[in-house]
């Protein structure tokens, strides 16, 4: 059996934190922060490729399913859901944690909320909401689509992007810019070394920064 190729864009973007990302995509006027999914712990850390999944409320004539798309995902895939941010039917709990940590997905991301916190804490998986609830969201949503672009705390997310989770959140990186993003964001990691050191070693802030031109580096260009 042929091994999956490396992804090379998914080991650039777990070498980089979402502050540095964020400034970068500023920088490019590119509108990836999740803003309102934070994680179920601070530890939580993900890197991967988008698997979209947009929730609507119960069809009463057909309704559909909640979780069943799980069994299709390869390991290394970011689970991203769209339920609107609803915060009364949660849309992922202790089974899919379960199975999702088995099969090894890099981790979930919801518009909404999920249950059952206290697994993914034991196991360490990331699991990034906009909140928690015991509510379940049986019989009151389901999925309406799978793989097509979803909207996740104000940011548009598509199929296959890149998504980055730590301690200070979740962003979105299109996969149409990735190359451009990335690059941007390794230079202000770079430039944020440099000052470290140069703070060390002795300078000024002041002295720091202007010698990095630190305050061009989340300016957007002209």
């Amino acid at each position: 059996m042929n091994a999956k190729p490396v992804d090379k864009n998914v080991e650039r973007i777990s070498k980089l934190d979402t502050a540095t990302l964020s400034d970068a995509m500023d920088k490019l006027r590119i509108a990836g922060q999740c803003l309102g999914i934070k994680p179920r712990n601070h530890d939580f850390r993900l890197a991967g490729r988008a698997y979209t999944i947009l929730y609507g409320p119960l069809d009463a004539e057909k309704p559909g399913t909640v979780g069943d798309f799980i069994d299709k995902l390869d390991a290394g895939t970011v689970v991203v859901i769209d339920n609107g941010g609803r915060e009364d039917a949660t849309v992922w709990g202790d089974i899919l944690t379960f199975l999702a940590h088995k099969k090894q997905l890099a981790g979930t991301v919801i518009d909404g909320a999920c249950r059952d916190v206290h697994l993914c804490l034991s196991l360490g998986y990331p699991i990034y909401s906009r909140s928690y609830s015991m509510r379940t969201g049986k019989d009151r949503v389901q999925v309406d689509a799978e793989q097509v672009p979803v909207n996740i705390g104000d940011a548009r997310v598509q199929p296959g992007d890149l998504i980055r989770g730590d301690a200070d959140g979740v962003v979105c990186i299109p996969r149409s810019r990735e190359d451009e993003v990335l690059a941007v964001a390794e230079q202000i990691e770079d430039a944020e070394a440099k000052i470290r050191a140069m703070l060390e070693a002795g300078k000024t802030i002041s002295e720091a920064r202007a010698a990095m031109k630190y305050h061009s580096l989340q300016t957007p260009s002209k």
